[in-house]
């Protein structure tokens, strides 16, 4: 079977992530309709930020494996804007702990949300996904599954959680995490399909990809479900 051509690779890495789309998530719909608490939005950013705390780590992990300079060139994009050496209050995790903040959650019990027993399964199983992406898998998988199915979905989720809680009074410099994905991802998602593209020799390669892709929507929409049910139970106490 022949090697599909960059056009259809993209498509269907990007296909691949549709069906288990976050955006589809009930949560999500019920978030952007306005649906949750600043209390419920503060116990997903717990969740939310035991998931991302390392991605600097992560990528900087990726970014030690990747065999070439110009990938290593395309991924350094990334990882600075993850970790913000220079402002580092605004690193993606510190632009977290803002809006939990924001959300009457103090910092520090988001950041000892793991030794007070509260981080759910589903995120830890969501943050283990990413260091094997980051550390074992081949390239191709790292990138669909980290840059691709992840990344490639903020800009459109994003901007729907935004305009719901700004109906509710949340400032721009307390939304800051998430307008800073919807404007940074899509060149980050346009990055991970090149990088797929390049190191995806084969259409193994190339299936292996994508199933990265569909490994890691799945993860995160129950992910969601975990958070969901979890509000939902506490709400109903």
């Amino acid at each position: 079977m022949a090697k599909r051509n960059e056009k259809d690779f993209y498509d269907a890495l990007e296909a691949a992530r549709k069906p288990m789309g976050s955006g589809k998530h009930p949560f999500s719909l019920t978030w952007i309709d306005g649906g949750l608490s600043r209390t419920q939005l503060g116990q997903w950013a717990v969740q939310h930020y035991y998931y991302i705390s390392a991605i600097p780590q992560q990528f900087a992990a990726l970014y030690a494996r990747m065999p070439d300079a110009k990938g290593r060139a395309l991924l350094m994009e990334n990882l600075v804007g993850e970790e913000m050496p220079e402002t580092p209050e605004k690193s993606h995790p510190n632009l977290l702990l803002k809006f939990a903040k924001a959300c009457g959650v103090d910092p520090q019990t988001v950041i000892d949300a793991e030794a007070n027993g509260e981080v759910l399964g589903a995120s830890r199983a969501m943050r283990a996904w990413i260091w094997e992406l980051a550390t074992i898998r081949p390239m191709h998988e790292s990138c669909a599954g980290i840059m691709v199915a992840l990344e490639g979905q903020l800009p459109t989720l994003f901007p729907g959680y935004i305009s719901a809680m700004e109906k509710m009074g949340f400032s721009e410099d307390e939304l800051e995490f998430f307008h800073v994905h919807v404007e940074n991802d899509v060149e980050h998602a346009r990055i991970g399909l090149e990088l797929c593209n390049k190191y995806a020799e084969t259409v193994h390669m190339q299936n292996m990809a994508i199933e990265a892709v569909r490994g890691s929507a799945s993860l995160r929409y129950s992910m969601l479900s975990q958070i969901h049910e979890a509000l939902q139970v506490k709400k109903a106490a």
